[in-house]
């Protein structure tokens, strides 16, 4: 068989690189252990979402002028800087800051990194392959990311800020990788002006096809990323329950284990699920159609999210659910979008759906810690989960959130 072309290879690499799997089990610890509360963490997280917001647009349009490698190489660059500052931040003004970088790491990459892939792919191959390689990209960052989660814990028990080390070189390296990459030539080659941008990704969003396409999977992928914040302090919990208070013991020898030592395992767990979900992105747009598996994936997630509620130790297996089905989704939702977009601006436009996912997920992560430290945190998983189902009932009475796809895979075709 043979391999994946000298383009693609980069780009799998670009995704190796853009992991933040040595600080990702153990963030939220991070930060309650620099005296942080749910309050000002969730209060971070909407900062760094209504920035995402404010950068998108503008950052694609950057990528679509200046080239899309440069701005992607410029992204890792400002994220590696971020990571780095989380070594020597101490309050919470400080830590304001490093999320505004990191917003903007992340402005500089959304949207960019798929429409780079889709125009190569175009160029050279076919934009059908988008789903299959998008994820076989997706399950290369995850499998690497099982390798780093678990050196993550063991580091974050050295020293909490060991982690922050190590993903701000991996993710400098990445930086270079990128550069490598082959230009989208024939597009930056003929850009337009930024007005003109602006009125591209007006008209696009306000298409039937994406009106409420995109709300629908923003307010999806916004009730996982304020879950994600929780999962941590709740496994902590669960896991505490059933095993000595001390520190989860291990099966050998009562020898103690530290929590973030079992966090970065799994961690690992999540990532290898998630890995072999992205990996298989194609594989159920072939089984079920792009149209039935983005309206299933979510409202089957959302459905989960209460089940711990009642059985608190079904939140570990919710969680490894809940990862799997966000990286599955992640390759769908860029066919989807990639699809309905004008080669002019394409960077531009996804960045705007970006924007969109932000502009949902902002107000969510601040309700979400103020319930948390009202209540506890499974309760506020409980709530979002409820919320995306009414929400999705609504929707789905009143109008068609995702439509079938034009054309392509014979088993789409007879949806």
């Amino acid at each position: 068989m043979d391999g994946p072309s000298p383009a693609v290879a980069k780009y799998y690499l670009y995704q190796a690189a853009d992991s933040v799997g040595f600080i990702w089990p153990v963030f939220t610890l991070f930060l309650l252990w620099n005296d942080l509360s749910y309050t000002q963490i969730g209060t971070l997280s909407a900062i760094s979402a209504v920035l995402v917001v404010v950068f998108e647009v503008p950052t694609g349009h950057l990528a679509d002028r200046f080239g899309r490698r440069n701005v992607l190489s410029l992204g890792m660059v400002a994220m590696a800087l971020s990571t780095a500052g989380f070594v020597v931040a101490g309050t919470f003004a400080a830590f304001v800051g490093l999320y505004v970088l990191w917003a903007l790491s992340m402005a500089l990459q959304h949207g960019t990194a798929d429409a780079w892939l889709y125009a190569t792919l175009r160029e050279r191959t076919d934009a059908e392959a988008f789903t299959r390689i998008r994820g076989r990209g997706g399950a290369v960052h995850q499998l690497v990311s099982v390798g780093t989660m678990v050196a993550g814990g063991l580091l974050y028990v050295a020293h909490p800020t060991y982690p922050f080390v190590a993903s701000a070189v991996l993710n400098a390296v990445g930086a270079g990788v990128v550069l490598t990459m082959p230009r989208n030539a024939a597009v930056e080659d003929d850009v337009v002006g930024f007005r003109e941008a602006v009125g591209v990704v007006r008209s696009q969003l306000a298409d039937a096809s994406l009106r409420v396409f995109l709300p629908y999977v923003a307010l999806f992928f916004a009730i996982v990323s304020v879950a994600d914040t929780y999962v941590q302090p709740i496994t902590v919990e669960v896991l505490g329950s059933v095993s000595p208070p001390s520190a989860l013991a291990s099966a050998t020898r009562g020898t103690a284990v530290p929590p973030p030592v079992t966090l970065g395992v799994m961690y690992a767990g999540f990532a290898l699920v998630a890995a072999v979900a992205s990996y298989h992105a194609e594989t159920v747009r072939a089984w079920l159609g792009l149209r039935r598996a983005l309206l299933v994936l979510p409202v089957l997630t959302a459905a989960l999210f209460v089940a711990p509620l009642a059985v608190p130790l079904a939140a570990v297996p919710v969680f490894f659910v809940m990862k799997g089905a966000n990286d599955l989704s992640r390759p769908l939702v860029g066919q989807y979008l990639n699809d309905r977009t004008d080669e002019a601006g394409r960077a531009t436009v996804l960045s705007a759906a970006s924007m969109v996912y932000a502009f949902v997920r902002a107000p969510l992560k601040p309700l979400a810690g103020l319930l948390a430290d009202a209540t506890a945190p499974v309760v506020t998983v409980g709530a979002l989960g409820v919320g995306f189902l009414l929400v999705a009932a609504a929707l789905l009475v009143s109008t068609v959130p995702v439509e079938a796809e034009t054309g392509g895979l014979a088993g789409e075709r007879a949806d």
